[in-house]
């Protein structure tokens, strides 16, 4: 059986995912793969293509890590502070929320989105909170900020 190399344009179920480098029986690359645009004869020229594509696609994450790493380092050195009116008990009226906490980072000099701050609440008690930001999928900062009574 007489096989051919092709390069996937598309994830193809079964055989592999965009960008993979793949041998198939030459029958199903002509009959099926690429009339279909789901893969291109990988000649010389388009595998090396491919690998440089793959190259300054790993560069650039590997930048795009480094850089959010030192941001967390950054934000986890900052401490946030806040005042806030005091009912009984030490419980806020109202709440910080995390539109409160972007802001407070952005006075900082961060800017943060509020969609990357995840509090499962509202804080509502005055104390020490650790509030995470979560800048990736596997990297989250941990902001500390406390929250004290008005006088």
């Amino acid at each position: 059986m007489r096989q051919v190399k092709v390069i996937l344009r598309e994830d193809v179920q079964g055989l592999g995912e965009a960008g993979d480098l793949v041998g198939v029986k030459v029958g199903y690359a002509r009959n099926y793969l690429l009339p279909q645009g789901k893969a291109l004869l990988a000649t010389e020229s388009k595998v090396k293509e491919l690998e440089h594509h793959r190259r300054v696609v790993t560069e650039k994450a590997a930048r795009e890590l480094s850089n959010l790493k030192a941001l967390r380092d950054r934000l986890e050195a900052v401490s946030l502070e806040v005042t806030a009116r005091v009912g009984e008990e030490g419980k806020l009226f109202g709440s910080i929320t995390t539109a409160h906490i972007a802001e407070l980072l952005a006075e900082k000099g961060y800017e943060v989105d509020r969609r990357k701050i995840h509090l499962s609440e509202p804080l509502r008690e005055v104390g020490d909170h650790v509030v995470p930001i979560r800048l990736r999928a596997d990297l989250t900062a941990e902001v500390a900020l406390k929250i004290s009574p008005e006088s």
